[in-house]
């Protein structure tokens, strides 16, 4: 049976394919109108992230979604009856933010609300990449998990502690598509391959195919003006177009150029399992005020495939405290003070608790909001002149309520630290709530960059096949 590029190569004698991009992640909202146009763009496939690990470790520890229940059910119901009125797969990727086996069926209840209340029927593969500690632990153990640049120091107990997922290739995905799924619903997935596969399997030079799938993976954040919203691309067998649905958007060479720049630290060689996406010598010219159009890039396979691991734990609990400092002479006292204020504190818990706490199990630490908060001892302008501080000050400790209680004796003590341009009690930080003291609840951590090397690109994952 011929593909879809096939048919259109014999019908029109030019063979392409065209990706659409929903938006850069399910939940994040996009326009109905970018949607009718995508539509009538009649795209080959639409694939949309729904995950992601720029707000830290929560999601994946957890297993919470960042974004709500009703956003991502708004925005999958519109991507479910855009695939039905065109026919064609619609694959989301990362379901539930983290790509947890919890956040696929959190994902696939979704679907099934949606498609009885639309009356839809589609044949859903789920693909789940929840990592088992015995057989990370097996592959530790034969020296073929090994850590990423910047990883965590790691030993073979890690693989209890922490809930790790494996980020998957375009393999699982295609091998669920071969079996017929219509819509797939991924655990963790490299956020490319899920634009990649469908152009790839079809035979489309996977250089440009990844290149294309890299630049549509934040949907229209690439565009001018950045938003929550969709793009499509047209592979064709030298060159990719890309361009906003959204008339009023556009896409210029240089923003195009510079996607390769987001989350990667070189912008020429991008990484994923099966290889690396080389762009250096791509080349960007304007199709026209709206749409730019790629070519050059190429793809190099991998010379050992390999998975990226991610893994999170729970490390305690936390209660926070904020406040701002405007005094002049306690602000140029900060670097002196705080270290004083942490040794009184740990002399002073230890007396409270009767030795039953010990320094090692709790953290106190103080965040100055403008002085060197945001980029600390790499703060180029850190010898400027400050006249206002905010300071959030961070515990953590086993259990909540012992958070609470350090928290609540840090922040009495913090509020008259001793200055010496002053006598006698002072009140050095003024707080904006009563009580100060804010519960956090569950704190999380990273604790896994690593990569396995599997036998095969789809042994660490698990495909099922329903209908709905």
């Amino acid at each position: 049976m011929e593909n879809q590029a096939e048919k259109q190569q014999r019908e029109t004698g030019q063979r392409e394919i065209r990706i659409m991009a929903g938006n850069g992640c399910l939940g994040s909202g996009f326009k109905e109108a970018s949607l009718r146009r995508g539509i009538a763009l009649k795209p080959h496939v639409i694939a949309c992230d729904a995950g992601s690990t720029d707000s830290g470790p929560a999601a994946l520890g957890s297993g919470t979604p960042k974004l709500s229940r009703e956003a991502c059910k708004r925005d999958l119901r519109l991507l479910l009856l855009a695939r039905d009125a065109l026919d064609v797969p619609l694959i989301i990727g990362s379901c539930g933010t983290s790509g947890r086996d919890d956040g696929v069926d959190w994902m696939v209840a979704i679907a099934e609300e949606i498609a009885a209340e639309e009356g839809l029927h589609f044949t859903l593969a789920t693909i789940k990449s929840d990592q088992p500690a015995a057989y990370l632990q097996q592959r530790w153990q034969e020296g073929r998990i090994l850590p990423l640049a910047g990883a965590p120091a790691i030993d073979a107990g890690e693989w209890d502690r922490s809930h790790v997922v494996g980020m998957m290739g375009t393999e699982p995905i295609e091998a669920a598509l071969r079996q017929g799924a219509q819509v797939v619903l991924a655990g963790r997935a490299s956020d490319s391959a899920l634009f990649a596969v469908v152009p790839v399997m079809q035979g489309f030079d996977a250089g440009l195919a990844w290149h294309a799938a890299k630049t549509l993976e934040c949907g229209a954040a690439c565009a001018v003006v950045p938003a929550a919203d969709g793009m499509i691309a047209t592979i064709r067998d030298d060159h990719f177009d890309i361009e906003p649905l959204d008339l009023a958007a556009r896409c210029t060479p240089r923003g195009i150029a510079a996607h390769t720049l987001y989350e990667n630290a070189n912008p020429f060689l991008l990484t994923e399992p099966s290889g690396v996406i080389d762009t250096e010598h791509a080349r960007y010219s304007a199709l026209s005020e709206r749409a730019v159009r790629v070519s050059g890039s190429r793809f190099h396979p991998a010379e050992r495939y390999s998975i990226k691991l991610e893994g999170a734990y729970a490390a305690g609990y936390q209660t926070v405290i904020i406040g701002g400092i405007r005094d002049p002479h306690i602000i140029r006292g900060l670097d002196a003070l705080l270290p004083k204020a942490q040794a009184y504190f740990d002399a002073r818990i230890a007396d409270l608790f009767q030795g039953s706490l010990k320094t090692g199990d709790y953290d106190i630490h103080y965040r100055l909001y403008g002085k060197d908060g945001v980029l600390g001892q790499a703060e180029l302008q850190r010898d400027e002149a400050v006249h206002e501080v905010g300071v959030l000050i961070t515990i953590t400790a086993p259990s909540q309520a012992l958070a609470t209680k350090i928290a609540s004796f840090v922040a009495h003590v913090s509020a008259h630290l001793p200055v010496p341009e002053y006598e006698g009690i002072i009140s050095s930080i003024a707080y904006p709530f009563s009580p100060p003291e804010i519960e956090r609840g569950a704190s999380y951590r990273f604790s896994v960059n690593h990569v396995v090397l599997p036998d095969h690109p789809c042994e660490m994952f698990r495909t099922h096949l329903m209908e709905i």
